[in-house]
């Protein structure tokens, strides 16, 4: 399936709204490009369970489905591939288990991350924390617009076009000036599944990141 990093959604059931996946999945296929299942706690033939359950919501919508962390539940479950941190499978480990076709994804937050990444291997990276967030427990201070500028720049320099996304607590307020910092999309939890209606939230947030690419492209 074809990469797009423009609204890429990551359905958490411990952050849910009290809806379940599938439900959030299915409000927000419309807007959304990419999900992401994040689940930190659930066995791993629940896990299995639930990505072929999304897989049936996004397949016919032409969504790629990728896991957090788990290569063995991708694997199982015929998921398009995998996200992982710095502290998960290495991404050769991953790209080895997975093939050449899998989606694999890499979290970076410094420059040493961003220097050792393997990047020839990777098919996007995604920058973060970039604001505050309640979505994950992290002890470290968010980068901000300025530190998202500075690994921006240094993961072009190594690979010109390799695709970008930012992550953590990005909403409607602060999606534009995200983008216009020089990644591709956002990736977003909260901003989706907390809100009242995600439907609506992903519509509204797919137009920001549209107009604020549409307006770097244009200057």
């Amino acid at each position: 399936m074809t990469l797009d990093l423009r609204l890429y959604a990551l359905l958490d059931p411990a952050v849910s709204g009290g809806r379940t996946l599938d439900e959030l999945a299915a409000d927000v296929a419309g807007s959304v490009t990419l999900v992401q299942l994040r689940d930190k706690k659930s066995e791993t033939r629940a896990l299995v369970e639930q990505a072929r359950a999304l897989m049936a919501v996004l397949r016919p919508k032409g969504l790629p489905l990728l896991i957090n962390d788990r290569v063995d539940v991708a694997l199982a479950a015929k998921a398009d591939g995998v996200h992982i941190g710095q502290q998960d499978m290495s991404p050769q480990d991953a790209r080895a288990l997975l093939g050449p076709k899998a989606i694999i994804g890499l979290s970076l937050r410094t420059l040493h991350h961003v220097r050792s990444a393997p990047l020839d291997i990777l098919d996007y990276v995604a920058v973060g924390g970039i604001f505050g967030t309640t979505s994950k427990d992290s002890v470290a201070e968010p980068i901000g617009l300025a530190g998202l500028r500075e690994l921006v720049r240094a993961i072009r320099a190594r690979k010109a076009g390799c695709p970008i996304c930012a992550i953590a607590g990005i909403d409607r307020s602060n999606a534009g000036a995200v983008v216009a910092a020089g990644v591709d999309g956002v990736a977003v939890i909260s901003a989706l599944s907390l809100a009242a209606d995600p439907a609506q939230a992903a519509r509204e947030l797919r137009g920001i990141v549209d107009t604020a690419l549409g307006e770097r492209a244009a200057s």
